[in-house]
């Protein structure tokens, strides 16, 4: 498992993990020490070196010792220089060039490129679209969410209820034909208590 924290400098945060994620994994009590990787993403809207002969995009840094050994390798950055990303949507490969390519433009884009339709950047495009909302779309957003949830809730427990009237009946009849209440309770899923007071 990775764990990623995106960073936008000079730009709009995409998706930062509100904790640090190695601090996030650390369990109470005893442990392994067995922890993920994690790796924040610098998304740059400049250069480190305006004058240099490779115009390098992608940068991967890790913590060293004295001795040039790594240092922690569970810790990674990583910064992409977004100025020298220069390919078109024709020229778009791998998934970094795509989100290279997206991150940019998407301020911009009326329509999703035919390059970017998988469902991480259809998910993309909703969030993007949610964003622009006014604050008055936003409200009504809100309100249209906390709608569905709430009716999804009913939903969810009016089964639930169901479910459980449904297990009671067949526990009183099980137990009419004098059947043994573990036996009951375990096809049931009731208690031992709840099987007795019927």
């Amino acid at each position: 498992m990775r764990n990623f924290v995106f960073l936008f400098l000079k730009g709009i945060p995409f998706c930062i993990t509100p904790r640090f994620p190695i601090q996030e994994q650390a369990k109470k009590g005893d442990w392994n020490y067995q922890l993920a990787a994690v790796y924040l993403v610098g998304i740059l809207d400049f250069t480190f070196s305006e004058d240099a002969d490779e115009k390098e995009v992608r940068h991967e840094v890790q913590l060293k010792d004295h001795n040039c050994r790594v240092f922690f390798d569970k810790l990674t950055f990583i910064y992409l220089e977004m100025p020298n990303f220069n390919k078109s949507e024709g020229d778009l490969q791998s998934n970094l060039d795509k989100w290279m390519y997206v991150l940019p433009q998407l301020p911009y884009l009326q329509n999703r490129p035919q390059a970017l339709q998988e469902r991480v950047f259809e998910k993309l495009f909703e969030a993007a679209e949610i964003a622009r909302f006014t604050s008055e779309e936003k409200a009504k957003y809100e309100e249209s969410l906390k709608y569905y949830r709430d009716l999804k809730n009913v939903l969810e427990t009016s089964f639930d209820e169901g479910k459980a009237e449904r297990n009671l009946e067949i526990a009183r009849q099980m137990k009419t034909r004098g059947m043994e209440t573990t036996l009951i309770s375990e096809i049931t899923g009731l208690s031992i208590d709840e099987i007795e007071k019927i």
